[in-house]
């Protein structure tokens, strides 16, 4: 049996990090401008971006930008899904809900990139999502190119 190498070859990936100052305890911030900032400056013009949230109470999601009022839906949904105080939560810093929400978004995404650019869907951008703020928040990003 013989291995067939792949007809192309990730080159080395090199990682930086966003820091974002959140100003609501609950609130997505579209982090889509400064991350296609990071591939302009990057110069890939094939490969992939995977954006990781490294907080326990904060995630990382695709979702629209077009419209504010999806942003609004989104924190109002999860508000009445899992509300801040439900009874029964045994976490001692009163930030349980923050964490079930993290959790439910996700810490990380990857978005393909094509021509130097974010491969999103016309409505689509990428959000920091936070549930605990306000606070500074790091966003790491890695970018893989594709020879």
């Amino acid at each position: 049996m013989r291995l067939r190498q792949p007809a192309f070859f990730p080159l080395p990936a090199a990682m930086q990090t966003l820091e974002i100052q959140t100003r609501q305890r609950d609130e997505f911030v579209d982090i889509t401008r400064e991350l296609q900032q990071i591939i302009n400056r990057s110069q890939v013009e094939s490969g992939s971006v995977l954006v990781y949230v490294p907080h326990t109470t904060a995630g990382v999601t695709i979702n629209e930008n077009a419209d504010p009022d999806v942003v609004h839906d989104l924190l109002l949904t999860l508000r009445r899904l899992i509300p801040k105080d439900a009874n029964g939560y045994r976490h001692a810093e009163g930030n349980s809900d923050s964490h079930v929400k993290a959790s439910l978004m996700g810490s990380s995404c990857q978005v393909i990139i094509e021509n130097s650019r974010l491969v999103l869907g016309t409505w689509q951008g990428v959000y920091l999502c936070e549930f605990d703020g306000p606070r500074l928040r790091q966003v790491h990003v890695q970018i893989t190119a594709i020879a």
